[in-house]
């Protein structure tokens, strides 16, 4: 918010006004998407729904992930009032062990222009499988 102040000389009168910098507001469906605990390998996606709920389009900048096994996508048009939009957010799950990463999300929004949004859960390795064994036996022709 901007605010303005005014003291006139004749008294001790200050007026504020606030106005907010910009009027459209991001809103998220989930501050956390935890995936609980999934085998390496598994699909690390998950979709995050941003919707604007203010009077003026809201304008996505900048979206970046907490290191480079998090890799969101964001939407490059502005988002109309009222309207709605998804944010994909990869994590590489080639890596064991907890995930606790988060997304920056940058914009024009009036009530947080810096938003942050998380990921969270567990990979537990892969099961190692074992070939086949071959016996020696006879085999079937």
């Amino acid at each position: 918010l901007a605010f303005t102040t005014a003291t006139y000389a004749q008294g001790n009168i200050t007026v504020e006004h606030a106005e907010p910098e910009s009027k459209a507001v991001i809103t998220v469906d989930k501050e956390v998407h935890d995936y609980g605990t999934i085998t390496q390998g598994d699909n690390g996606t998950c979709v995050f729904t941003i919707t604007n709920t203010g009077a003026e389009p809201l304008i996505i900048s900048l979206c970046k992930g907490s290191c480079g096994c998090t890799v969101p996508v964001c939407p490059q048009e502005p988002i109309a009032p009222g309207a709605s939009a998804e944010i994909t957010v990869k994590y590489d799950t080639k890596r064991v062990g907890p995930i606790n990463k988060s997304v920056t999300i940058t914009s024009n929004a009036g009530n947080e222009p810096r938003k942050v949004i998380r990921i969270k859960g567990n990979i537990k390795a892969k099961p190692t499988g074992s070939a086949p064994l071959n016996n020696g036996g006879p085999t079937n022709n």
